[in-house]
């Protein structure tokens, strides 16, 4: 299955978040092995982006909650099987 977001196919999920935020996942969450100068550039960028944008907040917020809620059996019971899991789900979900 194939995922646009506008008029770009994202091919992975990191692509589909930085598609639907319109700023790359380094931004915000930096590099392996930057510098003190690279990581105060980084921050100054995202104040700024933050400051012409507020309501970047507000879709990150909800990209998170959405990607929390898709993959919670996988992120907070990791030895569940997945079938039980899916079980569970349907349970608190009845």
């Amino acid at each position: 299955m194939r995922t646009f977001v506008g008029a770009h196919e994202a091919r992975d999920g990191d692509e589909f978040i930085e598609l639907a935020l319109g700023t790359p996942l380094e931004l915000w969450l930096g590099v392996e092995d930057e510098t003190p100068e690279e990581r105060a550039a980084r921050l100054d960028a995202g104040r700024d982006i933050l400051a012409d944008d507020p309501g970047l907040i507000d879709r990150v917020t909800r990209v998170a909650a959405l990607a929390i809620e898709e993959h919670a059996a996988d992120l907070f019971a990791p030895a569940v099987p997945r079938q039980a899991a899916r079980r569970i789900r349907r349970a608190v979900a009845a």
